[in-house]
């Protein structure tokens, strides 16, 4: 016979113990030293709120640039047209960027463990959050963090038992601009990388033959100063 509910109380919902609960919460960031190429390891924080002790994690981790959570700067206007178009419609245009997808496999702990994601950076112009970041030269960048996968831990009976990540397992982070900067200009030595069709090289290259030219860069400079003036 179950206890009495006391008078104008409604019931609770019942939790499930069976049921793992996690946390998630991203708390600092720093370059991956000598990495192969450049990398931030964000460091993330993941608490047991249900559930028994969990044995491991299968995570997956979508890394995104949320561009609506910052009002940008008069400076970035021209920048983040090319990427959201007109300002009138960034309203309904300025969406989610997508920057990563990480793989990760969490190792047992009881009520809170702490690990890095690893998060690779480049300067291929051609990509979004590319752009994104070289408009954004100083500030904050948002970022947001949703998590899924697979729960390994201990029920009340002592057996394995699997539980699902919720839909709603995500975290939030604030990434100063300088850091990408930073980290990608001691890679890339300030250089950029554009992707070209094959012909446009071909452009390019006679054109650099016939002044002479001594490398690419020089070629679009004398481009671009030529149409200039």
């Amino acid at each position: 016979m179950s206890a009495p509910t006391a008078p104008g109380c409604a019931p609770g919902p019942a939790r499930r113990e069976d049921i793992a609960e996690l946390s998630f919460a991203v708390t600092g960031c720093r370059p991956l030293e000598h990495a192969a190429v450049p990398t931030l390891a964000f460091r993330l924080s993941l608490t047991r709120t249900g559930g028994g002790p969990v044995r491991s994690v299968a995570l997956t981790t979508d890394v995104r640039i949320a561009p609506a959570r910052r009002r940008p700067a008069d400076g970035e206007r021209l920048a983040l047209a090319r990427l959201f178009g007109r300002p009138e419609q960034w309203a309904t245009s300025m969406r989610p960027l997508s920057w990563a997808r990480l793989t990760t496999f969490v190792p047992p702990f009881d009520a809170r463990t702490v690990l890095e994601l690893p998060v690779p950076c480049t300067r291929e112009c051609e990509l979004a959050v590319t752009a994104y970041f070289e408009a954004v030269r100083d500030g904050e960048v948002p970022l947001e963090f949703h998590f899924s996968g697979t729960v390994f831990h201990t029920g009340d009976d002592g057996r394995l038992r699997t539980s699902q990540i919720s839909w709603n397992g995500e975290a939030v982070h604030r990434l100063p601009a300088r850091q990408w900067h930073e980290l990608t200009g001691r890679y890339f030595g300030g250089q950029s990388w554009l992707r070209v069709s094959r012909e446009t090289h071909d452009l390019l290259a006679a054109h650099r033959d016939r002044r002479a030219l001594a490398g690419w860069d020089e070629t679009v400079r004398d481009l671009v100063e030529g149409t200039a003036g």
